[in-house]
C-alpha cells in the first residue's frame, strides 16, 4: 500500500516537487528557479522547455531525498501559475514562442477594444491583459496564425504543458485553469464559440476541459496523474476552505485572495472576478470570488534585483524592522498595472512622500506595508460583494515567512492573520485533490482534520493609525493613476 502523494507546484519564479503523507505532513521537496525574461517594458516571458526540464529534475531529486521510488506514490497532482500561455508544435511538442506570463501587459491595446459586458457576463472576468485570450491572439497575430489554422499548433496554460509532457501527449486542462482564459463559459464549463470568434482563436488549438480531481492518465512509471488545479484555487483547497464564506490569501509573486461562494457563482460589482474554485469528478463545481494583486513578493524582488538595496528577500524583514514605521513613505508597486479592484493595466509604480530623511529601510518597510494595503483594498471589495465581513484571514505562500509583513497585514486589516503549519498550501492542495481522486483520502473531512495553525498575528495598530495609513495609501494610488497619460 502506498503511503504518499506527490505534487508538482509550478509557480511564476520556480518549480518544486513536494511529497506528503496521509496526515498532510511534508516528507520531501526540491525546488529550482527559472529565468524571468523581460524583453521590453511590460513584457514578461518564460522558457517553457526550461520549466519542463526543471519539473523532471525536481521530481527525481525529491524522490531521491526521501529514498522513494515512483511506485511509492499513490498519485501526483499539478498546480500551476495560471493564465501564462504556452504554444507548442502538435507534432514535435516543441514550444513555438516564449511563454507569455500572466504579468505581461503587451496586449493592452487589444484589451481596450474588448466588449467588457460580454466577457464579464460569459466568463465572470474583467477584461485585462492578465488573462490568457489576448496573449494567444497576440502570438497568432505575430507569426503563428497560419500554422494554427492548419491544426499544427496547440495552446495550453502551464498545467496543460506539463500534462502533455508527463503523459506523452494528452492535451487536457481543468476547469480552474480554463476559467482564467476569457474563453470558457462560467456556467457550461465549456469553451465558448462566441468568445473564440471574438479573439479569432481556432478551437482545435484548445485542450479538453476536465475536472480538477480525476485520473487523467499515468506518469512516472505508471503513477496516476490525478489532479490539475490553478495555484490560487489549490491554496484554497489546501487551506480546507470548502464551505461558502471561507477565504484565504496567498502571498507569492503576487497576492491572491479567494472566498468560496458555493455552487452558485456570485457576480462582482466592486472590481473582483468570479472564478471556478474546483470541481471533483462529475460533482457540481464550487465557485469563488477572487481579488488579485500583481505585486506582493515581486515588490521585494524588485528592491533586491533592480535597486540592489537587499542582498536577499529575507533581508527585507530585518531592514524594515530597523525603523519604527515608513515615516510617511508609500510604495505602490504597480509594475504590471493595478489589478483588483482598480483594473488599470496602464498604471505604473510609484514611491511617494520621499525626503532626504528617508533611507532604504523606510522604502523597504513601505514595500511590506504595500502588500497589506493592496490586500485591504480587496478585502473591502469582497465584503461589499459577499455581504460577509472577514473575521480572520488565513494566509499562505512564501511571503508569510516574513513575520513583520504578516504583523503589518494584521495591523492594516484590523483582524487576526493565521498561518497554517504547512505554509506551502498550494502544493498541499494539489496533493489533496490527487489523493481524493484515487481514494488516498476518502473525503474533505479527512483534509479538515489535517489542518493545524502554526502562528497567529493579532492587530496592534489603533483605529486612528489604521485610518491614517489607509488615507495615505489611497492618496498614493490616486497619484499613481493621475500620472498615467
Amino acid at each position: 500500500m502506498t503511503h504518499y502523494v506527490g505534487a508538482i507546484d509550478q509557480g511564476t519564479t520556480s518549480t518544486r516537487f513536494m511529497i506528503f503523507d496521509r496526515s498532510g505532513a511534508e516528507i520531501a521537496r526540491h525546488q529550482l528557479e527559472h529565468r524571468q525574461i523581460f524583453p521590453a517594458a511590460g513584457w514578461v516571458e518564460h522558457d517553457a522547455t526550461e520549466i519542463w526540464e526543471n519539473t523532471r529534475k525536481t521530481i527525481d531529486v525529491a524522490l531521491g531525498h526521501a529514498g522513494l521510488a515512483p511506485s511509492d506514490l499513490a498519485a501526483i497532482g499539478i498546480t500551476n501559475q495560471r493564465e501564462t500561455v504556452v504554444l507548442w508544435d502538435k507534432a514535435t511538442g516543441t514550444p513555438l514562442a516564449p511563454a507569455i506570463v500572466w504579468q505581461d501587459t503587451r496586449t493592452s491595446a487589444l484589451v481596450e477594444k474588448l466588449d467588457g459586458d460580454l466577457i464579464r457576463e460569459r466568463t465572470g472576468l474583467t477584461p485585462a491583459t492578465y488573462f490568457s485570450a489576448t496573449k494567444i491572439q497576440w502570438l497568432l497575430d505575430n507569426g503563428l496564425r497560419a500554422r494554427a489554422e492548419r491544426g499544427e499548433v496547440l495552446f495550453g496554460t502551464v498545467d496543460s504543458w506539463l500534462i502533455w509532457n508527463l503523459t506523452g501527449g494528452l492535451h487536457l486542462t481543468d476547469v480552474t485553469n480554463a476559467s482564467r482564459t476569457m474563453l470558457m463559459s462560467l456556467t457550461t464549463l465549456e469553451w465558448d464559440d462566441e468568445l473564440l470568434a471574438l479573439f479569432d482563436i481556432p478551437r482545435a488549438m484548445l485542450p479538453e476541459i476536465r475536472s480538477s480531481a480525476e485520473v487523467y492518465g499515468t506518469a512516472l512509471d505508471g503513477v496516476p496523474l490525478a489532479a490539475a488545479i490553478g495555484d490560487q484555487q489549490a491554496a484554497l483547497f489546501g487551506q480546507t476552505c470548502f464551505a461558502p464564506g471561507e477565504a484565504k490569501c496567498t502571498y507569492g509573486t503576487g497576492g491572491f485572495l479567494l472566498m468560496n461562494t458555493g455552487t452558485d457563482p456570485v457576480r462582482s460589482s466592486h472590481g473582483l472576478i468570479t472564478t471556478v474554485a474546483y470541481r471533483f469528478g462529475d460533482d457540481k463545481p464550487a465557485y469563488a470570488l477572487e481579488g488579485s494583486i500583481a505585486a506582493a513578493g515581486a515588490a521585494v524582488q524588485w528592491l533586491r534585483d533592480q535597486l540592489g538595496i537587499l542582498d536577499s528577500a529575507a533581508m527585507s524583514e530585518t531592514l524594515a524592522a530597523s525603523v519604527d514605521d515608513s515615516a510617511g513613505v508609500c510604495f505602490v508597486p504597480a509594475f504590471s498595472g493595478l489589478y483588483a479592484p482598480y483594473w488599470r493595466p496602464d498604471a505604473r509604480g510609484a514611491i511617494v512622500g520621499l525626503s532626504r530623511f528617508h533611507t532604504a529601510a523606510h522604502i523597504t518597510r513601505a514595500a511590506l506595508e504595500a502588500i497589506g494595503y493592496q490586500t485591504r483594498d480587496v478585502v473591502e471589495a469582497m465584503a461589499q460583494d459577499s455581504g460577509a465581513a472577514l473575521d480572520c484571514l488565513k494566509v499562505d505562500g512564501g511571503v508569510t515567512a516574513n513575520e513583520l509583513c504578516m504583523q503589518l497585514q494584521a495591523d492594516i486589516l484590523g483582524v487576526p492573520v493565521s498561518r497554517p503549519a504547512v505554509a506551502e498550501t498550494t502544493a498541499l492542495g494539489a496533493a489533496y485533490a490527487a489523493g481524493l481522486a484515487v481514494g488516498f483520502w476518502t473525503s474533505v473531512d479527512d483534509l479538515r482534520a489535517n489542518w493545524r495553525e502554526d502562528r497567529r498575528w493579532q492587530p496592534a495598530w489603533t483605529d486612528q493609525r489604521r485610518a491614517e495609513g489607509t488615507t495615505r495609501w489611497r492618496s498614493a494610488i490616486d497619484r499613481t493613476l493621475d500620472w498615467v497619460i
